[in-house]
């Protein structure tokens, strides 16, 4: 995801932050500064570090869980509306995604009951009414705060966790993808319902209006794909009439082949036809603006960039070009020549088609 930070790396998992995440932390903090002083800001900012540091926590419920499957998280990211664990894959069983999708609330419950026990042991535990009030003590709004967070996860739409316990559950009956269908549906028409409550002055219920009606298309569109090219090797998939450069070229004439025609990304090679790196429509613009039409390719294109065996399966070099962040990926033959390229355009293409066949 773009405009995020890492900020560390726990046991294998990359640790990321959106910049939006600052901003709330700063507005809030503000908020505090003119309502309480410098005293209330601090407090203000820790609980929300404090509320994050539980996010994250939840997370690893997820991530912990899906390595016992197999599964591994590249990273995880914390957004201003929580925090987004990215599984490498769909875990290969219902039941398992199932349990991976349990395991986050269940890390948020404990918080939430350990906070309980202490507050009782110490004194008399507050009421959730009493714990979601702004001026409860510290540690009560934690527990309340973790109350409303698993709720609010369990709610059965996608993309909390409940949406997926929900597609879990349908899975077994009507398969993954009608499963995935029949939840992002619903998460979106929650998306609706608060999106109407939000215009009546809340802008945190538009907020999150807007994130679940995306993360639940965003998630149906994911599926589809993966369902439609299961099955299909790369080489069936890549483009194969395409124009390189030589990594020597000016961008004069790379602008001549973009005009030419409809490529808007080319392999980049040496005098021995070695991939050196891939020349995008948004590297020739920049390059252009900075460096001139008479300097090279090779000042502007993107490199290294991973290539990618013809013989790859369809769903891990749809992995490898998200990964990547381009627009395409260069495509290796047999003897490691440039046989092809993957392109997100070609890719939707491919999709659209196998689509209208499976209908």
């Amino acid at each position: 995801m773009g405009w995020s930070l890492r900020i560390g790396r726990i046991a294998g998992t990359e640790v990321k932050v959106h910049v939006t995440f600052f901003l709330l932390v700063g507005f809030y903090a503000l908020q505090g500064y003119r309502e309480g002083g410098a005293a209330a800001a601090v407090v203000t900012t820790l609980f929300l570090l404090a509320l994050f540091g539980c996010v994250l926590l939840h997370e690893f419920g997820h991530i912990l869980m899906a390595r016992r499957f197999g599964v591994r998280t590249p990273d995880v990211i914390l957004l201003p509306i929580g925090g987004v664990a990215r599984l490498e894959r769909m875990p290969d069983e219902p039941k398992q995604e199932l349990l991976i999708a349990l395991a986050g609330p269940a890390v948020t419950l404990t918080i939430a009951v350990a906070i309980y026990a202490a507050l009782a042991v110490t004194g008399k535990p507050p009421t959730l009414a009493e714990a979601i009030r702004t001026d409860a003590p510290f540690a009560a709004q934690m527990m309340g705060i973790n109350v409303m967070l698993l709720l609010f996860n369990l709610i059965p739409a996608f993309p909390m966790d409940g949406g997926r316990v929900l597609r879990a559950l349908l899975a077994h009956r009507l398969g993954l993808l009608r499963a995935t269908r029949l939840a992002a549906g619903i998460g979106q028409a929650l998306a609706v319902g608060l999106g109407l409550l939000g215009l009546f002055g809340n802008p945190i219920l538009l907020l999150i209006a807007l994130f679940v009606f995306m993360g639940a298309a965003s998630e149906a569109a994911m599926v589809e794909t993966r369902a439609a090219a299961r099955g299909i090797k790369v080489e069936q998939a890549m483009v194969t009439h395409y124009r390189v450069l030589p990594v020597h070229a000016r961008l004069d004439s790379a602008v001549q082949m973009l005009l030419d025609g409809e490529q808007r990304e080319f392999p980049v090679v040496d005098n021995l036809g070695r991939v050196e790196g891939i020349l995008t429509r948004e590297n020739l613009i920049k390059g252009l603006s900075t460096k001139g039409p008479d300097s090279t390719v090779g000042e502007v294109m993107t490199s290294p960039v991973p290539v990618i065996p013809a013989g790859t399966e369809f769903e891990l070099a749809l992995d490898q070009l998200r990964d990547s962040g381009l627009p395409a990926l260069p495509v290796a033959g047999p003897e490691g020549k440039l046989a092809g390229l993957l392109t997100r355009d070609n890719i939707a293409d491919l999709i659209l088609v196998r689509r209208a066949i499976a209908r």
